[in-house]
């Protein structure tokens, strides 16, 4: 089993920047992908970014540049840095983790991003 801690949201102006964090603990193992997914009101859960185990990222076409997803290894915290934010990005964000077959998801974390 996997459990996951996630922090760092929160209400920020436009333009502005927020930075999210995910902690894994439990059975972790050398191969494995972390991301972030969030979900909107009334709108389906969608991918933000993930990073593999080997740092290879993936992004949105409506986050990158803006965006960036950062581990420092396979048992490390997966960090998102969100710059530029827009109303848009706001959101329900959720930690996501795979490995062997299985994902796991994190509880959640409101990002507002409002004038």
């Amino acid at each position: 089993q996997v459990q996951l801690v996630e922090s760092g949201g929160g209400l920020v102006q436009p333009g502005g920047s927020l930075r999210l964090s995910c902690a894994a603990s439990g059975s972790i193992f050398l191969i494995n992908t972390m991301g972030w997914y969030r979900q909107a009101p009334g709108k389906q859960r969608e991918m933000v970014a993930t990073i593999s185990s080997g740092s290879s990222t993936n992004y949105a076409d409506s986050v990158r540049g803006r965006f960036t997803i950062s581990r420092d290894n396979a048992k490390a915290p997966v960090y998102l840095q969100m710059n530029s934010l827009k109303p848009e990005d706001t959101a329900v964000y959720y930690c996501y983790f795979w490995q062997h077959g299985k994902q796991y998801w994190g509880q959640g974390t409101q990002v507002t991003v409002s004038s």
